[in-house]
């Protein structure tokens, strides 16, 4: 039988991972040649898409921290799914960086929110990996309930690469923007369920 291991070696790879992720994004933002406010002002698609993406890596390593706070064992399957989301996420340095330099063109704005559904799929097979380890009465499974904004983003994602495409790329970029405003705030379900764990102790 397949022994569950302590998360913290997991939790630690992540966050190094995650701030290599928004070092290298950064490293995008190229300094002006010239002291005017107008090479400053060319830069506004990198700067947007870059804010933007940190913004949802800061997501993606809030809910992280949560999910991980109620769950105190991983097995291989967990271990796993956590790297195919890293992978993805990975991913995101150069999606942004090619949707910026090409002022949000069709195609990159379109690449990129494949990227966000691809962690956003990604994301919920981490979910279902503790959920299975844990058992449908588990920690997790108790906090995120219905799950309805983890159900409704992969839908604004896909709306969002449609528009993109078929209409205009700042149609995209609001369902993309949208999804983001609906998850900036952490996931205080997860933060209940510790409230009342550590209560109940």
């Amino acid at each position: 039988m397949e022994k569950p291991m302590k998360t913290s070696r997991l939790e630690a790879f992540s966050d190094g991972v995650l701030a290599i992720i928004i070092t290298i994004m950064v490293l995008e933002l190229k300094v002006p040649h010239e002291p005017a406010p107008t090479a400053l002002a060319a830069l506004w698609p990198i700067f947007f898409s870059y804010v933007l993406s940190f913004v949802y890596v800061g997501i993606y390593w809030n809910n992280h921290h949560h999910m991980m706070a109620v769950t105190e064992h991983a097995n291989g399957a967990i271990l796993w799914a956590n790297l195919h989301l890293l992978f993805w996420l990975s991913l995101l340095p150069f999606t942004t960086g090619w949707m910026g330099e090409n002022h949000f063109a069709r195609l990159p704005t379109v690449l990129y929110g494949v990227n966000l559904l691809a962690c956003a799929v990604a994301y919920y097979i981490l979910q279902l990996s503790i959920i299975h380890l844990q058992g449908s009465d588990g920690l997790l499974a108790k906090a995120i309930g219905r799950d309805r904004k983890g159900k409704l983003s992969p839908i604004f994602y896909t709306l969002g690469m449609v528009g993109a495409w078929f209409a205009a790329p700042w149609v995209g970029m609001m369902f993309f923007v949208a999804v983001a405003a609906i998850w900036v705030v952490p996931d205080r379900r997860i933060e209940r369920v510790v409230g009342q764990q550590q209560k109940s102790r």
